[in-house]
């Protein structure tokens, strides 16, 4: 296989002698993404299960295969219209006299692309969407984390495809920070903050713009009048997926001081209808490694240290010090203060501390003292207290009476804001992303051209007057 360099001056010269890929080929583009996806549905989830030691494989068909299907019939059924040239208006006086203005949204050329390891797939494809449909090339970089999915993406994306449209490269962290050194027209990488930095740093170096999806604590503000038990189902439906390893996993609760004993019942009842049993259940899933197996524990034990309440939700009481894998139970830490590690850290992983508030005004100045999430969760059914704060807190984005969701809805863009991530990806916000949008302005003809006299040199008489004029 050629190397980075090559694949990419090859995807550069390929697209000047080619230019823009029609609305057919983009459409054809898209369809073998959801072929590859569907056809090969049953060893990517096998590949997961590998590279996590246990990884829910109804989980994954979920995740990793059926959730990326709509975002693609949505994509190819609006992108005709996300296509078209965008008429504008034009400035006076120009409009009287048949000046034109118009966008012209064109691909950036080669985006290159750095999954990461939580979700392989989703996080490859779902992005891929809005990429192919602006009309880009791609290469490729998957995590090294999950290698048995990276060699498997790489195999069913290399049959599918030419590599002048998507290439794939394999490799640790030299790869990587080389990878991210590429002149590419845009990059994008979904990860942590830290790691963000590096790539940012990275692509400054030739000016390359970037996307990234990062992170960050996510709130959950459990309002006076929601309903615990459904609210307590759908937190820990999104604290344990994947084990809680999610950018949109629900980090911490906030909850009124008299309904957190209310609260804490209803979360260990509702987890341990959900896994009875977890140690030798395939549907609760492993930590991803010993590395952050062993970082989740000392959160743990950092919390414990400085005073917190620590409740494993372990219904079985089973003994998860003898395992072949890296599973903890789903665990939660009251009496919390910011000391702990665990309210410092995003902590990507089963562990939900819960803080305690008075009034709902304290939620909004704790949320607002800290770096603006990725996600925000309200739950509740005061619409005034709901629309207090939408409009008090500021995050990527938002799910009233439910965790993660607005991810899963085509029509509404997913990013960050400030350190959990710039630009956005899905829907056509996200084609706008990794388009031009090529501004164009066509001026009126010879025949009024003598109109610009007045603004020509020589200046002649009171050009202010004449500004003035046009300014209006």
């Amino acid at each position: 296989m050629n190397n980075m360099h090559e694949i990419l001056n090859n995807q550069k010269k390929f697209y000047l002698e080619n230019g823009a890929p029609s609305y057919e080929l983009r459409i054809d583009r898209l369809n073998r993404v959801k072929d590859i996806v569907l056809i090969n549905k049953d060893r990517i989830v096998d590949a997961l299960n590998e590279d996590f030691g246990v990884r829910s494989k109804n989980q994954s068909m979920m995740t990793d295969v059926y959730s990326i299907i709509p975002d693609i019939e949505y994509t190819k059924k609006n992108l005709k219209k996300w296509m078209k040239i965008s008429n504008r208006k034009v400035s006076f006086p120009f409009n009287l006299l048949g000046g034109k203005a118009f966008v012209r949204y064109e691909p950036l050329g080669t985006v290159g692309m750095i999954s990461p390891w939580n979700f392989p797939v989703n996080l490859t494809f779902s992005p891929l969407c809005a990429i192919f449909a602006a009309g880009n090339q791609v290469m490729h970089k998957p995590s090294e984390y999950t290698p048995n999915s990276a060699s498997l993406l790489k195999e069913i994306c290399d049959k599918a495809f030419d590599e002048n449209e998507f290439a794939t490269v394999l490799g640790g962290p030299d790869v990587g920070s080389e990878f991210t050194a590429l002149n590419f027209d845009h990059l994008l990488f979904t990860g942590s903050g830290n790691i963000g930095k590096l790539v940012m740093k990275g692509a400054a170096e030739n000016l390359v713009p970037v996307t990234l999806e990062l992170g960050g604590k996510s709130p959950v503000i459990i309002g006076d009048n929601a309903d615990l038990n459904m609210t307590a189902k759908r937190v820990m439906m999104g604290k344990t997926m994947n084990a809680g390893q999610i950018c949109l996993a629900p980090d911490y609760i906030l909850v009124n001081e008299d309904l957190e004993k209310d609260i804490v019942s209803e979360l260990e009842t509702v987890t341990s209808d959900f896994f009875p049993e977890m140690k030798n259940n395939p549907d609760y899933t492993s930590i991803i490694n010993q590395k952050h197996y062993e970082r989740l524990n000392e959160l743990i034990e950092d919390a414990t240290r400085k005073g917190a309440k620590v409740t494993q939700i372990n219904p079985n009481n089973e003994d998860f010090s003898q395992q072949e894998s890296f599973k903890i139970p789903p665990t939660i830490i009251q009496n919390v203060n910011d000391d702990m590690n665990v309210m410092k850290e995003e902590i990507f992983g089963p562990i939900l501390p819960i803080k305690t508030y008075k009034d709902i005004d304290e939620t909004i100045q704790y949320i607002n003292s800290k770096d603006r999430p990725l996600g925000l969760y309200y739950f509740g059914n005061n619409s005034s207290e709901e629309q207090m704060v939408l409009d008090s807190t500021s995050s990527g984005g938002v799910t009233i009476n439910d965790v993660i969701g607005h991810i899963q809805q085509s029509d509404l863009p997913f990013g960050g804001v400030g350190p959990s991530g710039i630009g956005k990806y899905k829907g056509y916000e996200g084609f706008l992303n990794f388009s031009n949008s090529r501004a164009i302005h066509k001026q009126i003809g010879k025949r009024f051209d003598s109109l610009f006299n007045a603004i020509r040199p020589p200046f002649k008489g009171d050009i202010e007057k004449t500004l003035k004029q046009i300014a209006k």
